[in-house]
């Protein structure tokens, strides 16, 4: 079952988000069995059972909002190990039959953390639920380096695949596939640019920890696995940007995604058409549609949350600082912080520092 993942299509992606002559290249993670997730899913796992810290026949608890936990649902099928799930009520009930369905236990926390939301409450579940179960093994997908070196294969596919790559856009949420993808590629490709999407609302890159209604990317902590220093800039976009992305893509290359998938069409797209056309810009799509009909979908879910109004404008909002404003619609910024760094007392670094 694990040959089923990897070796993932690419797809050029030009009009209507670039002009005809112009595009990126989109890897479709979404031809992995649950997405992108997989890859780490099984990494984690399998190098986990390699240092004994997972015994066989011991079970895997995890938090997550829904693709990681299919990967490990087919990394216990594999393995053999009873997989118990940590979500919260914002998780698509599709996602819940199917991953129950996989053979998951699937828990769902009640309340979100006063100040870490649902994500730290799912964190504080997967605590209790280890003492529960003796012999249990926690992924800890946001710190765990496991999840960042899952993405090599992808990187080297990708080298492969295009020959040579200028610009990365990635989504971030656990920063795993960012960090492990860009890793490689920039010792390829030492001039490479990898460009981070975020979601309005997300505190990963210095911005405020709001309600957020995108899932897959963003985060109301501060993951370990994000590579700060690889980027040369991030950009953070709106729910209803993200849609009409989304379904642009839909109707006109038949290959779509779900949240992450719209932010980063978005991005890459805007890219495409300011760069020189000679750029050659590589995306990562982490999943499919399939989990998003009720929501991305939905024509009236989209509508009672005000996310067909308008499409996006043709150019992000720009600020020079993450900390400047809040940002409420895509927004682009140029110096990337580290929250954690910026709490010890370090300084904002620039783009052009790290390079």
């Amino acid at each position: 079952m694990s040959g089923l993942v990897g070796n993932t299509p690419v797809l050029h992606i030009s009009e209507p988000l670039a002009p005809a002559g112009r595009g990126f290249w989109a890897k479709l993670e979404g031809f992995n069995p649950g997405g992108i997730k997989d890859r780490p899913g099984l990494h984690m796992v399998e190098r986990a059972r390699a240092r004994g810290e997972l015994a066989p026949g011991g079970r895997i608890i995890e938090s997550t909002s829904g693709t990681l936990g299919l990967g490990l649902a087919l990394a216990g099928m594999v393995h053999g190990h009873p997989v118990t799930l940590v979500t919260d009520p914002g998780l698509e009930p599709s996602m819940t039959r199917l991953l129950t369905a996989y053979g998951a236990q699937v828990d769902t926390v009640a309340e979100p953390h006063p100040t870490g939301g649902w994500q730290q409450a799912r964190r504080d579940r997967v605590v209790e639920l280890l003492a529960e179960h003796p012999g249990s093994w926690c992924p800890d997908q946001y710190n765990n380096p496991d999840n960042t070196s899952a993405y090599t294969p992808l990187a080297l596919e990708l080298a492969s695949q295009l020959g040579h790559i200028d610009v990365l856009v990635c989504s971030v949420g656990t920063g795993g596939h960012s960090a492990g993808v860009s890793r490689v590629l920039q010792q390829l490709y030492p001039e490479l640019r990898l460009v981070g999407v975020d979601t309005i609302g997300s505190t990963i890159f210095g911005q405020p920890a709001r309600k957020r209604l995108m899932r897959g990317l963003g985060s109301s902590i501060y993951p370990r696995n994000v590579a700060y220093r690889n980027f040369s800039e991030t950009h953070w976009v709106a729910p209803g940007e993200a849609v009409w992305t989304c379904r642009e893509l839909a109707t006109s290359h038949y290959a779509t995604g779900g949240w992450s998938v719209g932010a980063v069409a978005l991005v890459a797209g805007w890219l495409a058409r300011t760069l020189p056309a000679d750029t050659r810009i590589a995306a990562v799509f982490p999943d499919g549609p399939q989990r998003y009909l009720g929501t991305v979908y939905d024509d009236e879910y989209c509508a009672t949350h005000g996310l067909l109004d308008r499409p996006p404008a043709a150019e992000p909002d720009e600020i020079s600082r993450p900390d400047d404003k809040e940002v409420t619609r895509w927004t682009r910024c140029t110096d990337v912080l580290d929250p954690l760094a910026a709490l010890a007392g370090s300084e904002v670094h620039s783009a052009e520092e790290v390079r």
